[in-house]
């Protein structure tokens, strides 16, 4: 299962991959904002969603 956290402004991948890794490990790396738009990023807003892709997973 692929992991993903995104930017909520631009939809940019912060981090992508299969490991779960901590938004707060993620945000932080990512100096607290977005490589892409520049919005500045904060765990206090930070969302989680889980989301099925359909496709051949059987």
């Amino acid at each position: 299962m692929t992991y993903e956290i995104v930017c909520n402004s631009c939809g940019a991948p912060l981090y992508s991959g299969f490991d779960l890794r901590s938004p707060g490990d993620v945000l932080k790396a990512a100096d607290y904002r977005c490589r892409k738009c520049g919005v500045k990023l904060a765990l206090s807003r930070f969302q989680v969603e889980v989301r099925k892709i359909d496709g051949s997973f059987d």
